[in-house]
């Protein structure tokens, strides 16, 4: 373990942290990796052990201290086996990343045709793989008498609509829920929990348009995210800098979620007529 926390980032040394979803070579391994550099021990999860092998064994060798773990959340026994990982590792159990999600293409399209295979699929994957290994290392500090920090990656899609992708938004939305219930619950015994609502990033797995005109029109910010600026707020959300702090969701989208729908790519109204007014609001292109 690193004796001192890397500069710029908020201390977690001597806390172990458990990141589920941690081999993707996006958001969840860059969690780990920043997790670890602010001095934790990291038990890093993924059901996949060649990307384990790719994508933290090299951070591993870097120095950083990271415990793979192959183990599939999505079952009882998958769980069991990372809260037993989590005990053996060095350090005090403090918190969770949950990052396990997201829309695999055959569960896209019309609500009207969704199979409820796919349907039930998705909110395994984006509700049940956050809520069973949150409910674990819950109980787990509970016994502990320790107080700690639970963030979930959730998405802009579980905070409005989700066209076409109705199963993901639903389990997202829910996960908002199952946060503010668990951190109501558990707010006396001074464990918190908390989101994180990322927009379009840039990662290994998504499939994202390289338009420019589409980037300008739906992200006010002209740009996709990048993993590290999620890891930022995740990693404040771990951090004793959010100690107030709890049932929350931080929304890291570029201003997605602010945009509506009859601006334009400029962020004019669409509707508005009058030219001298548009002129003045547009004055400084």
């Amino acid at each position: 373990m690193p004796d001192t926390p890397q500069p710029g980032l908020p201390s977690l040394a001597g806390r172990k942290i458990i990141v589920s979803g941690a081999a993707g070579g996006g958001i969840g391994t860059t969690v780990a990796a920043w997790a670890a550099r602010a001095g934790a021990t990291v038990v890093a999860v993924d059901a996949s052990a060649e990307k384990l092998d790719a994508h933290i064994a090299p951070l591993q060798r870097a120095g950083l201290d990271l415990v793979p773990v192959v183990a599939d959340i999505l079952d009882e026994a998958g769980v069991a086996s990372v809260m037993a990982a989590a005990a053996a590792a060095d350090g005090d159990l403090h918190g969770l990343v949950s990052v396990v999600g997201g829309a695999p293409p055959p569960t896209w399209g019309p609500a009207t045709r969704l199979a409820r295979e796919h349907w039930h699929a998705q909110i395994s994957l984006n509700l049940d793989a956050m809520f069973f290994i949150s409910q674990a290392v819950a109980a787990e500090l509970q016994a502990q008498s320790r107080p700690g920090s639970i963030v979930a990656i959730s998405s802009i899609n579980g905070l409005t609509s989700s066209p076409y992708n109705v199963g993901y938004g639903a389990g997202k939305a829910a996960l908002g829920s199952v946060v503010e219930t668990m951190a109501l619950e558990l707010a006396s015994a001074g464990i918190r929990v908390n989101a994180v609502a990322p927009g379009p990033v840039a990662t290994p797995t998504a499939s994202l348009s390289s338009d420019p005109q589409r980037l300008r029109r739906g992200i006010p910010m002209g740009r996709y995210g990048e993993p590290e600026e999620i890891a930022g707020p995740v990693l404040f959300l771990l951090s004793d800098l959010s100690s107030f702090m709890t049932g929350q969701c931080l929304v890291a989208d570029g201003g997605c979620s602010i945009k509506w729908c009859h601006l334009t790519d400029d962020n004019l109204p669409m509707f508005l007529k009058e030219a001298s007014v548009r002129t003045v609001m547009n004055i400084q292109d």
